[in-house]
Formats: C-alpha cells, sequence, structure tokens
C-alpha cells in the first residue's frame, strides 16, 4: 500500500490560479499521481466554509480521476480559508472517516486540522498541527493542542494500529533543520514543541523515516518561502511525518521525501507498506 502525505499550501490555487506558484503545485500534483498512490493525505488545502466548489469538484474529478474523497475546512468563527485537511482515496476501498475534536484550546478544533479514516485493520489519520506563531504567541496553546493529541492518537492505538501523518510543524532533533543553534527560540523548535513530539512517540509510535534511515542528514521537508535561496542552499526543516504505532514498523517498506522540484515551501513524503508481513 502506498500513501503520500502533503502540505499543499492552498489546493485552492493549485486547483484554479494561472500564477507560476499554482504552476508549480501541479508539476507536483503531477509528480504525486505518477507514484500511483493509494491514498494522498493534503494539508493546508484553504478551501471556503462549506468546502469544495461546483469548479473544485469538476477539477478534482478530472485530476484525481478515481479517487474519491473526504475534506474538512475551517468553521465559524475560526478565519476563512484557513488550514483545512483533505483525503483522497482510491474509489476500491470502502473507509469510514471520521473528523474528531479534541478538546483543543481557542479555535483550533474548528480549523479543519484532523481527520481520520477508518480501514477496519487499522486506522489513518492525518493532522495540520498549529503553529506556535510570530514570538511564539501562540506556544502555550500549542502545548495543550500535543497533548490533547497525542491522547487522541494513544485512544486510536488502543483499538487497532495507527497510520498517521502530516504536517507537524516540529523539527524534533537537531538533525532535523540545517540550522539548529540560531532556533533555539523559533516556532517548529522550541524545547516545548520538541519535548512534546518525543512524548508522542515514547506513547507508542515510531517515525518511519528516522526507522528506515537512521540519522541520516541534510534530508527536510520544507523550505522558507520568503528566502529565495532556501531551498537551493538546501537551509530546510523536517516537519513533515509518517508515524505508525510500534507495532506496525516491520510493515513498513519505504519511508521517502518526494521531489518537488523548483517549488519551496512544503515537499511531499511517501510510505509504502506491505500489510501483509
Amino acid at each position: 500500500m502506498k500513501l503520500i502525505s502533503w502540505n499543499i499550501d492552498s489546493l485552492n490555487a493549485a486547483l484554479t490560479s494561472d500564477s507560476a506558484r499554482a504552476v508549480l503545485s501541479r508539476e507536483v500534483i503531477d509528480s504525486i499521481l505518477k507514484e500511483n498512490p493509494d491514498v494522498i493525505a493534503l494539508q493546508e488545502t484553504k478551501l471556503p466554509y462549506n468546502g469544495p466548489s461546483k469548479k473544485h469538484i469538476e477539477l478534482l474529478g478530472e485530476i484525481f480521476e478515481g479517487y474519491s474523497y473526504v475534506w474538512r475546512s475551517s468553521e465559524e468563527p475560526a478565519r476563512k480559508s484557513y488550514a483545512g485537511t483533505m483525503f483522497l482515496y482510491k474509489e476500491q476501498y470502502k473507509v469510514e472517516a471520521s473528523y474528531p475534536k479534541i478538546g483543543a484550546p481557542d479555535t483550533m478544533d474548528i480549523e479543519g486540522r484532523i481527520i481520520t479514516l477508518d480501514f477496519g485493520d487499522f486506522y489513518l489519520t492525518q493532522v495540520y498541527t498549529p503553529n506556535a506563531g510570530d514570538n511564539l504567541r501562540r506556544l502555550k496553546e500549542r502545548q495543550l493542542w500535543d497533548q490533547k493529541y497525542g491522547e487522541y492518537l494513544k485512544s486510536l492505538d488502543q483499538e487497532k494500529p495507527v497510520i498517521a501523518c502530516g504536517d507537524y510543524n516540529v523539527a524534533h532533533q537537531e538533525i532535523d533543520l540545517a540550522n539548529p543553534d540560531s532556533n533555539h527560540q523559533s516556532a517548529g523548535f522550541t524545547d516545548e514543541e520538541r519535548a512534546g513530539f518525543t512524548s508522542l512517540l515514547a506513547s507508542g509510535f515510531t517515525d518511519t523515516f528516522r526507522h528506515l534511515h537512521g540519522n541520516i542528514e541534510d534530508q527536510y521537508t520544507w523550505w522558507a518561502q520568503r528566502v529565495k535561496t532556501s531551498k537551493i542552499n538546501n537551509s530546510g526543516w523536517r516537519i513533515d511525518y509518517w508515524l505508525v504505532s510500534d507495532r506496525f514498523t516491520s510493515k513498513v517498506v519505504k519511508s521517502e521525501i518526494v521531489d518537488s522540484g523548483k517549488r519551496q515551501d512544503h515537499t511531499p513524503i511517501l510510505l509504502e507498506l506491505d500489510l501483509f508481513l
């Protein structure tokens, strides 16, 4: 089974815009589809409150032919066209989707950040983790989110194995970003956020990339858009992950970072499992 996760930073733009960035986004989508994944998880879709428009639906059908999809958008009073997630899965799969609220603070529970699919033998869940924000203004709320999300993931794991993916907005170890020394007070690399991710893994989950690749360096999934040379210089962060329940690690065949070409920001990540092992 092949799965791909990507923070697309506006599915709306990727589908409907003619900007240079949107063109690059569509090239990444083409790369994803060449992998022929069973499931595609998208974060930061930025769709309206009521979800895909008629035009969106038409384009989704054309571009992702053979896939069914479920979506979750930001709801009032949270910001419009903000955050949001979507799963696309091959039509052969019969799944049950849920849209949990985890008791998160502020408007985080209604920003469309989590979708879970029940595949019968396992759960597949994706997350777009809230950013701690400029000047770490949302760090306390982020810490509570991490706690509540961890409790949610563990509750799923008590029922059946879990495959979890998404933009976790944290570089876990110093080898997960190019410049750790200058970023200890930056959102995504604070001691608090890293400790939250450590706690999540310790509760029974495996970072599949590290499981397969050990302490390999210079492997990143995000490069800042505002710094034009960030990708050229590989000044990146690894903040997107595929996690699995510890008892599922033997089924992990591949966990890779997908090349997104010239496009900065996030790049897709791929997980391949042999469910019969």
